[in-house]
C-alpha cells in the first residue's frame, strides 16, 4: 500500500513536470541600443498589462525563460519604451533588432500573413501612376479580404484577438461587440474588450442631449466639483487636456478666441488636466496664459465617466447642464458655441 502511494505521488510529479515542459517558452530578445545594457527588460501581457517575466539586458540581449498557458499577445518593454507586440507561446522564440519575433505557431502565421501583405503593397508600388489609379479599388479589396479571412480563421486564438483589438473593433457598437464575444470565447475573456464596451456605454450616456455627469477632483486640499459650475443657468465649456498634448494646445488658442468673445456674455470655460503631472499642467497653463480656471491632477477620473480615450475632448453644456456639443474642434466648435450662446 505504501509503495502504491509513493508510486502514485511520483507519477503525479512526473506528469506535472511534463506539463510544465510542454508549456515552457524561451525568448532571446536582441536590443540594438547600447544604452539599454544592464537595464531590465519585461514581457507584459497586452490584455491585462501584467508583467509576466523580466530579464537583464547583457551585451544587447535579454534571455527569458518561463511557462505560459497556451498563447497570448504580449509586449516587450525595456527602460521606458515599448518595443512592439508578439505572441508568447510554448516554444523557442527569437526577437531580432527589428523587434520581429520568430518561432512558435502563431508568430509564424502572423509573419507569413504580413509577408503576403507586403507582397501586395510592393506589387502595387511597382505599377505606373495610371495603373495604380485604375487598380486601387481592386488592390484595396484584395487587402481587405486577406485581413478579414485571416482574422476569421483565428478568432479563437491570440491572432484574432490582436487583429480585433487593434483595428477591427474601432467603429463597433456595444451590440456588435456583444455579438463577437458571444460567438468567440477567447475574445469574451479579454479585459481590454470589456473596458472598450464600458467606454462605449459611457460615451452613449454622455453624448449630445444627455445631462452632465458630476465628478470631483481634489488637489492641494482644494476640491473641484463639476456640479458647482455646470447646470447653473449659463453655458460652460469643459476642455479635457494635458500639457504634453500638441492638439490640446492648438485648441487652447481656439478657446482663447471664444473666451474673448463670449466670456462677458455669460460663457464659462474650465480646463481639466487629465493624464498629466500637476507641475507640468501648472507650468503649461501659465505659459499659454489661459484665463480660465484650470483643474489640476484629474488623471483618469473624467475619462472613466465620459468615456474618452483621446484628448482634447471638449464638451459644451447649456445652462441646464445638457450636453449640446462634444468632441468638436476649430470651426465646428465655434459654430456650436454660437448656437448655445443664442
Amino acid at each position: 500500500m505504501k509503495k502504491s502511494v509513493l508510486f502514485a505521488g511520483a507519477l503525479l510529479m512526473l506528469t506535472a513536470c511534463n506539463q510544465n515542459q510542454k508549456n515552457t517558452y524561451t525568448l532571446e530578445a536582441t536590443f540594438g541600443e547600447p544604452s539599454l545594457n544592464d537595464k531590465m527588460a519585461y514581457i507584459v501581457d497586452f490584455d491585462t498589462e501584467e508583467v509576466l517575466d523580466s530579464a537583464i539586458i547583457n551585451n544587447g540581449v535579454a534571455n527569458f525563460k518561463g511557462t505560459v498557458d497556451g498563447s497570448i499577445l504580449a509586449g516587450i518593454k525595456a527602460g521606458e519604451d515599448n518595443y512592439g507586440t508578439f505572441f508568447l507561446e510554448p516554444d523557442s522564440l527569437v526577437m531580432n533588432e527589428g523587434f520581429i519575433v520568430k518561432g512558435g505557431e502563431l508568430n509564424t502565421k502572423m509573419n507569413d500573413h504580413l509577408a503576403q501583405r507586403r507582397d501586395i503593397v510592393n506589387d502595387f508600388k511597382n505599377l505606373s501612376p495610371e495603373e495604380q489609379e485604375a487598380q486601387y479599388p481592386e488592390v484595396a479589396e484584395k487587402m481587405f479580404n486577406l485581413d478579414k479571412n485571416f482574422m476569421d480563421e483565428n478568432m479563437n486564438n491570440a491572432i484574432g484577438y490582436a487583429m480585433f483589438i487593434q483595428g477591427a473593433s474601432g467603429d463597433m457598437t456595444v451590440e456588435e461587440i456583444d455579438s463577437v464575444t458571444t460567438k468567440y470565447p477567447y475574445i469574451a475573456n479579454s479585459k481590454r474588450v470589456a473596458a472598450m464596451k464600458d467606454r462605449l456605454i459611457q460615451i452613449a450616456s454622455t453624448g449630445v442631449g444627455a445631462k452632465f455627469k458630476d465628478f470631483e477632483v481634489t488637489y492641494n486640499d482644494s476640491t473641484f466639483r463639476l456640479s458647482d459650475h455646470v447646470g447653473k443657468g449659463h453655458p460652460v465649456i469643459v476642455d479635457f487636456w494635458a500639457s504634453w498634448c500638441g492638439p490640446c494646445i492648438r485648441q487652447g488658442e481656439v478657446l482663447k478666441e471664444i473666451y474673448k468673445e463670449y466670456a462677458g456674455k455669460g460663457l464659462e470655460i474650465i480646463g481639466v488636466a487629465v493624464w498629466d503631472e500637476p507641475e507640468n499642467t501648472i507650468k503649461a497653463a501659465a505659459e499659454h496664459k489661459y484665463p480660465w480656471e484650470i483643474v489640476v491632477n484629474a488623471q483618469k477620473i473624467p475619462s472613466e465617466i465620459y468615456g474618452f480615450n483621446g484628448i482634447p475632448c471638449i464638451i459644451v453644456f447649456d445652462g441646464d447642464g445638457t450636453i449640446v456639443s462634444r468632441d468638436k474642434q476649430n470651426d465646428a466648435l465655434r459654430e456650436d458655441v454660437v448656437k448655445v450662446m443664442k
